[in-house]
């Protein structure tokens, strides 16, 4: 058996039921699972590995429930950089439709040593394009080598422009082969345990791509393997009308109606949602991938959060895809999603502000409860030994050591100082070490010139 312990940092945020912050605390855990959480001096003193952890806030690890990572190689485009979703997406397509598997391992790695370095451990992805032999498995090993706890979303695109969807028929597949590759990849790769480290969910990806009939076998295909389910919607206001104009409805009453609510469905975006449709969520259960910083991006809106966590609707952060946002800085999509419900709503300090600590729960608890899991998100026995330590000596929180957990999100923090992943230290001293980053990010920006430039 193998020990790990955290000890004696300035602050460890448990966001356990008691939302304890402890002072010169400590974690210690046995076989990536935490055995026990408080004051240094109330833990072991030895463990296999030793993380001193002075002059850090530590955090259960961030959990992004919506990531497009193969968009790391379209970064900026000049053509879509000042597009909304549609004219963004009719740029892109074409130069997606030129992926190949290669490029689908090598973005996922970058995407994900850049959310972990940001504080993330746990993400979802939503792969939705198989162009070139491309295959969500190209995702899923890459994970596994890099060593991040993994939700792969298989999305699919199945109406094309000649049918009144938006995607040209190029990138679209057909929908008994989508459901046929989605229970295979469920059957070689979804692991249901507690700890898991890789699940796969059922994610066609929107309204205006794929057809009613694969929403609603995609649903029965999902519940009956016990799986998740995950989606686009109310994304924006041309979102809304095509919706609107082709099944004649909103896109909540499209999610009910096709059988997309529910504690094991979540939906990204959810810009536009109306009152009905966050009464709805609420009611069921279902969740909220919130993407601050691509909804301003893309100009879509600010999506009523605050309306959303009042009534109940759980709600997870996301940095949504690496060409729509442009970052994937988990720890900035926070400060984001902070500051962006104070324009929207304020007063800050009326019953509409949005706080650091819950912007933090979000982050944390709030991802967790979205992707279905009990097993991460807060820091506490019995939990998994996912958390990251963040520095204070950087000069980015210079001078807000008055309050260190709200100066991660007031202020900018460039990267963590180390990641703890199923009690694997993946990050130490600010690097990865389970991939050599610098000759990852070379292959990547040469594949990224290649897909661009055709």
């Amino acid at each position: 058996m193998s020990t790990l312990l955290i000890r004696h940092a300035r602050v460890v945020v448990t966001m356990d039921e008691a939302r304890r912050e402890i002072a010169d605390g400590g974690v210690f855990a046995r076989d990536g699972v935490i055995e026990a959480v408080g004051p240094t001096v109330s833990l072991p003193a030895t463990a296999d590995e030793v993380i001193d952890a002075r002059g850090h806030v530590v955090l259960p690890g961030l959990v992004n429930t919506h990531h497009h990572f193969y968009q790391t190689l379209t970064r900026v485009v000049p053509a879509a950089q000042d597009a909304e979703l549609f004219g963004w997406l009719k740029t892109l397509y074409p130069i997606w439709a030129r992926l190949t598997p290669e490029m689908v391992h090598v973005s996922t790695q970058t995407a994900m040593a850049e959310l972990l370095l940001s504080g993330c451990t746990t993400s979802s992805d939503h792969l939705y394009l198989y162009p070139n032999g491309c295959r969500l498995d190209d995702s899923i090993e890459a994970a596994r080598e890099i060593g991040m706890r993994f939700h792969a979303a298989r999305g699919a695109m199945s109406v094309g422009e000649s049918q009144g969807g938006l995607p040209p028929d190029t990138v679209v597949e057909d929908e008994i082969a989508i459901l046929a590759d989605t229970q295979r990849l469920i059957e070689r790769w979804h692991d249901a345990s507690r700890f898991a480290m890789t699940r796969v969910v059922v994610a066609p990806c929107s309204p205006f791509s794929v057809s009613r009939e694969l929403m609603r076998d995609a649903a029965l295909l999902a519940r009956e393997h016990g799986v998740a389910l995950h989606t686009h919607l109310a994304e924006n206001d041309n979102d809304i009308a095509y919706t609107r104009e082709k099944f004649g409805c909103t896109p909540a009453e499209y999610a009910e109606a096709l059988g997309w609510v529910g504690r094991d469905v979540w939906h990204a975006h959810c810009v536009k949602l109306d009152a009905a449709g966050i009464a709805l969520f609420a009611t069921t259960g279902t969740g909220v991938a919130h993407c601050p910083g691509s909804n301003m991006r893309l100009a879509s809106g600010i999506a009523p959060i605050r309306a959303m966590r009042d009534a109940g609707v759980p709600v997870g952060l996301a940095v949504d895809g690496s060409a729509s946002n442009d970052s994937g800085h988990l720890l900035g999509e926070a400060r984001l999603a902070l500051l962006l419900q104070r324009v929207a709503h304020g007063p800050v300090d009326g019953p509409q502000a949005m706080t650091a600590r819950e912007v933090l729960e979000i982050a944390t608890r709030g991802g967790a409860r979205v992707l279905g899991r009990d097993d991460i998100g807060m820091l506490a026995p019995g939990m998994a030994a996912d958390l990251v330590g963040v520095p204070l000596d950087d000069v980015g929180v210079a001078g807000a050591q008055h309050d260190p957990v709200a100066a991660l999100f007031f202020c900018h923090v460039p990267k963590v100082r180390f990641a703890v992943v199923q009690g694997r230290v993946v990050v130490k001293d600010g690097e990865l070490v389970t991939v050599d980053l610098p000759r990852l990010l070379e292959r990547h920006n040469r594949l990224a010139g290649e897909l661009v430039q055709g």
